[in-house]
């Protein structure tokens, strides 16, 4: 019994292991740093306007 919780406690344990923030990362950044930088390229692509909808606003106003 005491075997099982052990080797549970132990899966547990690395269950809970990841990179830290300051660990190194892709491309010479750290963790952190990369994922504070893959939000920001998001929330840019969010704001881009489509060449599409452009058009349409550009007919609707003529």
């Amino acid at each position: 019994m005491m075997k099982q919780i052990a080797i549970c406690l132990g899966l547990l344990s690395l269950a809970a292991c990841g990179p830290a923030q300051n660990d190194p990362g892709p491309g010479g950044v750290t963790v952190g740093e990369a994922k504070a930088l893959d939000e920001a390229a998001e929330m840019l692509d969010e704001r881009n306007v489509r060449p599409e909808d452009v058009a349409k606003e550009t007919d609707a106003a003529q």
